[in-house]
Formats: structure tokens, C-alpha cells, sequence
């Protein structure tokens, strides 16, 4: 009886569906068309420019189907439906940013530099060897991995709770999305574990931080990943890291950036349960960005504000956005 009640609410007709691109949908084709721009503009400077453009068409194919699905189905299914493509398009737009960037010349000397300056120290060679324990790596590995679960959970809650609010949601996340991508494009920063390896461990710990121009365009070995290396969810990071990890996307920390994010639209929607599950793998993962050697410190830091100020930004951008088309539906009515 509930799952056919559930049914019923999937496919019944919105009564105020909207015919045209979501917000969450133009944000991402906002940043499709800029990063189309780049390349066209100068083929020759990125090495898979093919690949690039082709994928960039199919996401805009699979949208405007998406698109046209819900003009002829205008229901909450279809509106997951179209909320889930773009984010499973995620997992191909996150290793685009090295292949828009490898030519660029790197940024890890500062950020390195910073941590050393602030603690003493490089807290991402550090924690491991400090905090070696197998529970300990297992926890980090944990919340590492919960990253993507954790947001699909959300999405989860709103399209089954807050049905209302699919579309702000959708928005405030992939806008998140985009705006690191586009500062991970601008600021490349490869992140402990390819600038570690690259420089060697025993010069980081003393503080020396080479620049390294666009060395990362030739160069992706890495350190290995620090942990207890028969534990189930380091082996998972360990197969997540080999599938899509590339030099790049270090600074801020999107986990931390979006994660908080999460944190936040629960916590506006008053949702206990959702903020209290959120709250300790997030709090996990802050620290897990650096055991693993993902991320320096600032990263992390800089990730809770990034995302705090990225979540009220573009929430009051949907809400002027959508009280203008509001108020334009109803003069035309």
C-alpha cells in the first residue's frame, strides 16, 4: 500500500510545473558554455580537446531530453530523473578541470607553504604516522567515502520529504559544484599527494616548497595512500582514487566545501535526523582530507568557508531568481 501510495505520487501531474530549464540545469550549461568557450577559443592548448567537446555535447543532449521528458511528463519522477543526471554528470566534469588546467602553472608551493608557515609542520605527514591505529584509518576512510552517499542521501530527503524544494536544492548544490570547479581551473593545486611525491617528502617536512610550474600536465604519480591497508574502506578509497583522481582540486576542499553545503540545507530544513547523520562524518572528513593526503590543512579550512558562504550566496540567488519568474508568471496570467 505505501510503495503503490509512493507511486502514485511519483507520476502524478505537477500542478505547477515549470516548462523550462531548471536554475540547476542553467548553472550547469552556464558553465559548459564558458569552458566551451576556452577550448574552442584554443584547441591547441589542451591535449584531449575531442573528448572535451563531445562530452560537453552529450551533457547538454541528456539535459534537453530531460527537458522534453518533463514537458510531455511533468512529474516529480521526472524531475528526480533530471536532478540525477546532472548529478552523475559530476563524476565526468571533476577530472575535466585537470585536463582545463594541466598547462597551467601549479599553485601547491603556496598552499604548502602556508600550512608549514601556520603549524610548523605538514599536518598531511604528520597525521598519519601520529594517528596510525587501524580504527583511526578506518574511520578516515569512511567518512572519505561517504562524500558521495552523504549527498545523495540529501537529495534523497528532498525528493521524498520536501518535494517543493527539489529544485532550490538541486540548485544550491550543483552551483556549489561549480563554483570550486571553476576556482580549481583558475587556482590549480594538486594536493599533498602528487606534490609530496614530486618534490620528495623529506624536503616538504622541512618546509621547502619548489614551484612546479605545469610539471602535473606530465607527471601523476603520487604518494601512497596512508592507512591500514586491509581495512574495507581504505581498499574502497584506494579503488575510488585509481578510478578518477587526478592532480588537481586541492584548494578549497570541495568534501568539506559541499559536505558543508549539506550541512546547512539541513539544518534549514530543520531536519534532525539528516544534520546529526551528516554532522559527524563531516566533521570526520575534514580531518580524513588531510590523514589521506588529499588535502593540506588550509584546504580544509578554507572548504568550510567556501562552502558556508557558497550555501547563502546562491540560496538568495534562487530566491531572487525564482520570485522574478514568479512574478512574471503571474503578469502574464
Amino acid at each position: 500500500m505505501i510503495l503503490l501510495k509512493l507511486t502514485k505520487s511519483l507520476v502524478r501531474p505537477d500542478r505547477q510545473s515549470y516548462k523550462g530549464l531548471c536554475l540547476f540545469e542553467i548553472a550547469m550549461l552556464a558553465y559548459l558554455a564558458v569552458t566551451t568557450a576556452c577550448i574552442v577559443s584554443n584547441p591547441h592548448a589542451y591535449v584531449t580537446p575531442d573528448s572535451m567537446l563531445s562530452g560537453r555535447l552529450w551533457c547538454m543532449v541528456t539535459t534537453l531530453i530531460g527537458l522534453g521528458a518533463y514537458i510531455l511528463f511533468p512529474c516529480r519522477l521526472v524531475m528526480i530523473a533530471r536532478v540525477v543526471n546532472q548529478l552523475l554528470w559530476l563524476g565526468w566534469w571533476y577530472p575535466d578541470t585537470f585536463e582545463l588546467n594541466r598547462e597551467l602553472f601549479n599553485f601547491d608551493h603556496l598552499v604548502a607553504n602556508w600550512d608549514f608557515v601556520a603549524f610548523g609542520c605538514q599536518p598531511s605527514l604528520v597525521w598519519p604516522v601520529r594517528f596510525s591505529h587501524p580504527v583511526v584509518s578506518e574511520l578516515m576512510a569512511l567518512s572519505y567515502v561517504s562524500y558521495y552517499p552523504l549527498i545523495v542521501l540529501t537529495m534523497c530527503y528532498f525528493f521524498f520529504a520536501r518535494p517543493q524544494r527539489i529544485r532550490q536544492a538541486a540548485f544550491v548544490i550543483l552551483g556549489s559544484f561549480f563554483i570550486f570547479y571553476t576556482i580549481f581551473i583558475i587556482f590549480p593545486v594538486a594536493g599533498p599527494q602528487f606534490y609530496f611525491e614530486a618534490i620528495g617528502t623529506d624536503q616538504a617536512s622541512l618546509g621547502i616548497s619548489p614551484q612546479m610550474g605545469n610539471y602535473f600536465s606530465q607527471h601523476q604519480e603520487s604518494l601512497p595512500i596512508p592507512g591500514w591497508t586491509d581495512g574495507l574502506f581504505h581498499k574502497l578509497l584506494i579503488a575510488a582514487h585509481n578510478a578518477g583522481e587526478r592532480p588537481t582540486a586541492a584548494f578549497p576542499s570541495s568534501h568539506v566545501g559541499v559536505t558543508t553545503v549539506l550541512l546547512w540545507l539541513a539544518r534549514q530544513e530543520r531536519c534532525r535526523w539528516l544534520f546529526f547523520t551528516i554532522l559527524p562524518l563531516g566533521t570526520l572528513m575534514f580531518f580524513a582530507t588531510v590523514y589521506i593526503q588529499a588535502h593540506y590543512l588550509w584546504d580544509a579550512i578554507a572548504g568550510i568557508a567556501a562552502g558556508t558562504l557558497m550555501y547563502f550566496a546562491l540560496r538568495w540567488l534562487y530566491d531572487v531568481i525564482h520570485k522574478a519568474i514568479q512574478d512574471k508568471m503571474t503578469t502574464k496570467a
